[in-house]
């Protein structure tokens, strides 16, 4: 029993030959084709760019001694680097391409262009130590993002699943980076921008993000529904206080976090021994 004409392969590949390559071109399915990215799935990756070049612009601000301008690109590219996130998830716009761009902008913006600002800004008085402390911060940044996209289809994530991150992220990381200068800023006490004091600060903050301690992730937040208003009343007074006294509010934040990180620990482990198994 023969198949019909248009079932039949070798049919239908005599057909194609005899048409010659312009059948086959015109064959293809539409599917197939390219028909580019909407402006829905770019927003996203624009704005990790724009948190991209504000970050790198920080540095052209350090060229000119612009200290001040510097550490606020830094701060623009954290708040940005916070919404292309949600907004790639709100717009169900989530691709491998972007969490690769912006582990990417993530490494130059909070690892490279800090290290670089603060070595221009203090460290340059001890080039050789005060390089060596620069590398650091951006080598550690670089592998702690590393460390981050490795483990995003590992099954087995001890921190993750309990609701905390793995060392310090890297845009607080940063954050804890400018905390010298942020005092300094503050106080104008030249003790604050002393390489000897800067150097060792940044080694430190390189090995808090490299390591494997649990740090608080603001995305398992849950206020108690007692606390919303308040939470809300204190978010407003601290805009309203990084518009009055911006560089005593961020070395606020700065000390706050860092003082937030043991109880975090404290914290992690009861919930580890509540959620292990027990034996029989």
């Amino acid at each position: 029993m023969s198949l019909p004409e248009e079932a039949d392969p070798h049919r239908q590949y005599e057909e194609r030959a005899r048409l010659g390559p312009k059948a086959a071109e015109d064959e293809k399915p539409v599917m197939g084709k390219s028909r580019g990215l909407s402006l829905r799935a770019m927003a996203p990756n624009a704005i990790t760019a724009a948190a991209l070049c504000s970050g790198l612009t920080g540095i052209r601000f350090a060229i000119s001694e612009q200290w001040a301008a510097a550490a606020i690109a830094i701060i623009v590219a954290g708040l940005l680097d916070g919404m292309d996130g949600r907004i790639a998830r709100a717009l169900n716009a989530q691709s491998r391409f972007g969490a690769e761009l912006d582990s990417l902008a993530d490494s130059l913006s909070f690892g490279t262009a800090p290290a670089i600002i603060i070595y221009l800004w203090s460290l340059s008085a001890e080039p050789r130590l005060g390089w060596f402390a620069a590398l650091a911060l951006a080598i550690c940044c670089a592998l702690r993002l590393a460390r981050f996209n490795a483990q995003i289809d590992m099954q087995e994530q001890p921190h993750k699943s309990l609701g905390f991150l793995t060392g310090v992220p890297a845009p607080m990381g940063a954050g804890l980076a400018f905390l010298p200068f942020f005092i300094w800023s503050a106080t104008d006490l030249d003790i604050f921008r002393a390489p000897i004091v800067v150097g060792p600060w940044l080694l430190a903050v390189a090995v808090l993000m490299i390591s494997s301690m649990a740090t608080p992730s603001w995305t398992s937040l849950r206020p108690r529904r007692g606390i919303r208003l308040w939470v809300l009343a204190f978010v407003g007074l601290l805009f309203a206080a990084l518009l009055v006294e911006p560089w005593w509010t961020l070395s606020a934040i700065g000390v706050g976090y860092l003082l937030l990180l043991p109880y975090t620990l404290m914290r992690y482990s009861r919930i580890r021994r509540r959620s292990a198994p027990t034996g029989a």
